[in-house]
């Protein structure tokens, strides 16, 4: 199979793959984004550096993490302390808006065409931005949700409430922009036992409902979801569809950047596109109906012609 031989970057210079990348948008019948880790990065949804200092300083200096991503896996001592982590983290990361409008860029685009999303992001910024909710299939989860820990059932619970109450019962005020402290005050590292949440049907702790190991819940959403995105995907198998890969690197290629290769390579009348900052290639057997642009993904989708 070609999945297992080189593949190749574009020659054409970026202002070629550009205006190669638009006329394909302008003549293919539908779209499927395929979107990962490196487009929310892109809209400025960083996991460390100054985002991670001004949130979590406290949670560094006493645990010795320097990201938030490594400090989702950390064994806190307490559920307080657990909750207290994750908390800010789904607030900041679920329920504040990126700060470029990268996504709302991104819908511009796609407007008026027959569309679909499949995502390993789970942060819900293309809800956010205004994109069709009966069009997006988020296959590792929301920071939005719970679940049984166990998990005793195939359900989800909404989290947004008590996330609110978790983080201004650390300190926190609610600002537009994000969380801020009031001057001269730290954050507490806890949150009250009473807000640590329990399943409803069996009592064990909740956990978060992401895709990390065997205990991930898919819950009637996710499966309704996936049934939408498996008749998008049969409606368009012979069509002239352009399957748009932005950010997608290699900790699960076989979801999207797998995916789309079989697809368009299956399909002649199908092409490919990938935006990505340091990962923009595609195999040989497909490189003349694609386009792979190695570049920041909010610069290159501002660079594309408008209408």
């Amino acid at each position: 199979m070609f999945l297992k031989r080189a593949t190749t970057s574009s020659t054409e210079t970026y202002w070629e793959q550009i205006h190669k990348l638009h006329r394909t948008l302008e003549e293919s019948d539908a779209i499927l984004l395929g979107a990962g880790a490196g487009l929310s990065t892109s809209a400025g949804f960083s996991y460390g550096g100054e985002r991670f200092h001004q949130y979590f300083s406290d949670f560094e200096e006493a645990y010795g993490f320097h990201d938030m991503y490594t400090g989702g896996f950390y064994p806190f001592p307490t559920l307080e302390e657990h909750w207290a982590y994750w908390s800010r983290f789904v607030f900041l990361n679920r329920y504040c808006d990126p700060p470029k409008p990268v996504y709302q860029n991104l819908l511009e685009l796609v407007k008026g065409k027959d569309y679909f999303v499949l995502t390993t992001n789970v942060d819900h910024c293309f809800q956010k931005a205004g994109f069709d909710k009966e069009r997006l299939f988020y296959t590792q989860g929301d920071y939005g949700l719970w679940q049984c820990s166990r998990p005793c059932c195939p359900q989800t619970y909404d989290n947004q409430e008590t996330v609110r109450q978790m983080v201004e019962a650390q300190g926190f005020q609610i600002t537009e922009q994000g969380l801020e402290l009031p001057a001269g005050n730290l954050p507490k590292r806890s949150v009250p036992t009473e807000l640590v949440p329990h399943c409803p049907v069996c009592g064990a702790p909740m956990t978060m409902n992401l895709r990390a190991d065997n205990t991930f819940v898919e819950d009637g959403g996710w499966h309704r979801a996936s049934h939408r995105y498996g008749d998008f995907v049969h409606r368009h198998q012979d069509a002239a569809i352009l399957y748009l890969e932005l950010g997608v690197g290699m900790n699960t290629p076989g979801i999207i950047k797998f995916n789309f290769w079989q697809q368009v390579y299956h399909n002649p009348k199908a092409s490919y596109g990938c935006i990505n900052l340091s990962d923009g290639a595609c195999p040989r057997e497909i490189e003349k109906r694609s386009v792979c642009i190695q570049a920041d993904i909010s610069a290159a989708i501002d660079d594309l012609p408008g209408e």
